[in-house]
């Protein structure tokens, strides 16, 4: 939507980090932004008129992308902290409470989930909705999704508990795909398709993203898998943890995604030594990370890409101590900032419109503040950001050449408002299910 008349932007005197092969990083540059667009990247740009953001002592960089994460679980935040059973998590969130939600649960939860992320400097998620109880769940969830003003790809699924119909699917696909999938919207929908091809082969038509959780002890591929064009860069598969390697073999034959959560898949004891992320980057794939759940953790990208580092480092060094001579070499947080970026976003299907700053680009772009007594000085741009920085240090999000947050203050979103609406929300779910959770003590069940 660049024209001569679109709304220009210009970060003035930050340092540029672009992740981008074409586009060079500078100490200290400029971007400007017309429209919903990146117009130029450069030292000392001249733009008359062009609203001006002094980020000066800041580092500019793309957007971070949340490569997996389940929105509608924004209401239970933190309340199954120590969980490490899968099925005494499911007994909770979806038979327990998510059979009690109303669409309008499906909004507030996935609102919050939204807005704590651009907060966060997450502008790009792949929203993994386990609960499409309905075509007005469905709907309330992409309304929040939009009104947020976060670029998201929603993946519609059928719900976990067994009070659930999925009547409605696939066929809602064909009128969400209408509604949403068009040239230009931040919002789009793919299928929450787990291993059902006759639901692949409706997504497929429909020129949908598949995603898939694929854990290895539970779940395994069968031969109509690998024949010609079922597996392709359609599909994302999540987790891949303890998984044989001829179905590795299979996925990198065919290009899938794939994506991984650092905290959760260790909260969970999905993963061992082998290492997931490892196994991916091993067969030339390019692994992306996510947050997964706010039963936990929260949205916090940071948090992922310090698990990620520390994780592979102890794992690789553990196979190298126990003989290994040919064990992979230590994780730079390089590779790191890229699962959470530009992996993130080509799993999304969006590597040519996000997950690097580059003239042409969409104007995804974060600016983050370096002057903390935990950050300065800046001896390494990447480092700082990787290893250094909060979320709390996350100033100012633009979303396709729209402020969402400035000088540390959510735009357009009313706090207050929404801590009674989320809490009107927890109240219903607690009253209608009776379960009662506990401040002081961790249950990992109900």
């Amino acid at each position: 939507m660049t024209t001569q008349n679109a709304r220009r932007t210009l970060f003035k005197g930050g340092t540029i980090l672009t992740m981008d092969t074409k586009t060079e990083n500078l100490p200290v540059g400029d971007i400007l932004v017309e429209g919903d667009r990146i117009a130029a990247i450069g030292a000392d740009i001249k733009a008359d008129g062009a609203e001006i953001i002094d980020a000066r002592g800041t580092i500019v960089m793309p957007g971070l992308v949340d490569a997996h994460h389940h929105a509608w679980l924004g209401v239970m935040r933190r309340l199954m902290p120590d969980v490490d059973d899968l099925f005494a998590y499911i007994g909770v969130v979806a038979e327990t409470l998510g059979s009690h939600y109303r669409p309008l649960d499906m909004y507030l939860s996935t609102r919050l989930t939204a807005v704590a992320s651009l907060d966060a400097g997450i502008t790009t998620i792949i929203d993994a909705c386990h609960s499409s109880r309905s075509p007005e769940h469905t709907d309330a969830a992409l309304d929040a999704l939009d009104g947020a003003g976060i670029r998201a790809l929603h993946m519609v699924g059928p719900a976990m508990d067994k009070k659930a119909s999925s009547a409605h699917l696939p066929d809602d696909l064909e009128r969400l795909a209408s509604n949403w999938n068009h040239d230009g919207g931040l919002v789009k929908v793919g299928l929450f398709g787990q291993l059902n091809l006759d639901w692949w082969k409706v997504a497929r038509s429909l020129d949908m993203r598949i995603l898939t959780e694929f854990i290895g002890d539970l779940a395994k591929l069968g031969p109509e898998f690998a024949e010609k064009g079922v597996l392709g860069p359609h599909n994302i598969f999540n987790h891949c943890t303890r998984i044989p390697q001829e179905t590795w073999r299979l996925f990198a034959e065919a290009g899938v995604n794939v994506t991984v959560n650092p905290r959760s898949d260790a909260l969970f004891g999905f993963d061992d030594e082998s290492f997931a992320y490892q196994q991916a980057i091993d067969h030339g794939l390019t692994p992306a990370i996510g947050i997964d759940l706010d039963t936990a953790f929260g949205s916090d990208m940071f948090g992922e890409m310090h698990a990620l580092f520390g994780q592979q480092r102890s794992a690789m060094r553990y196979r190298r101590f126990r003989g290994e001579a040919d064990a992979p070499a230590p994780i730079t947080v390089e590779a790191v900032l890229k699962a959470a970026t530009i992996h993130g976003a080509r799993a999304a299907g969006l590597e040519g419109a996000v997950g690097t700053l580059a003239p042409g680009k969409q104007a995804d772009i974060i600016i983050v503040r370096t002057d903390g007594v935990a950050v300065f000085p800046v001896n390494n741009a990447i480092g700082t950001i990787v290893q250094a920085v909060s979320r709390a240090d996350v100033d100012t999000v633009m979303v396709a050449g729209q402020l969402r947050k400035r000088a540390g203050k959510l735009l357009d979103v009313d706090l207050d408002k929404l801590t009674i609406e989320i809490g009107a929300s927890r109240d219903h779910l607690l009253q209608a299910s009776g379960y009662r959770p506990e401040l002081f003590a961790t249950p990992v069940a109900a």
